[in-house]
């Protein structure tokens, strides 16, 4: 019965894995740049970290929605930025950065932090913080507009 107790205490100890949300294509930043290009498409950068609460949250209360998932895999090409990653990437440019230094060109200094971007990989629109359903359906809706506005996809 202690083993028991020990193993449900030490799980329960265990930080929340949190990573892009089931169900959509996620790429890295870097290959996601290039599809956007390639496609002149919008991205939307989701920028988290393993062990955040926060993105986890988002993930099964917001992303799980049907029509959320429909419109932004409709509507950008989607990257996922482990803000607190060594893991390095080769931008278009050529330059070589790790996805830690990609979220500090991007202010994600806290997670989790949503970016859209243009294809070239200017800053549209930027939500801080737990989403709900209703703020990503928003986002989508102004980010539309703004592309509308500007005569791009």
């Amino acid at each position: 019965m202690r083993a028991v107790f020990v193993l449900i205490t030490t799980l329960l100890a265990l930080p929340v894995m949190a990573g892009p949300p089931q169900g959509y294509p996620f790429k890295s930043f870097d290959k996601a740049l290039q599809q956007a290009k390639t496609e002149n498409k919008p991205l939307f950068v989701y920028f988290g970290r393993y062990g955040c609460g926060y993105c986890e949250k988002t993930n099964k209360e917001a992303f799980s929605d049907k029509q959320v998932r429909e419109a932004y895999r409709k509507h950008y090409v989607l990257a996922y930025v482990d803000s607190e990653s060594g893991k390095r990437l080769r931008l278009p440019s050529g330059e070589r950065v790790t996805e830690r230094e990609v979220g500090t060109r991007y202010n994600a200094f806290v997670t989790p932090v949503f970016t859209f971007m243009t294809a070239d990989g200017k800053p549209l629109l930027r939500l801080v913080g737990v989403q709900r359903i209703k703020d990503l359906r928003e986002a989508d809706n102004k980010v539309q507009q703004l592309l509308t506005k500007a005569g791009t996809p």
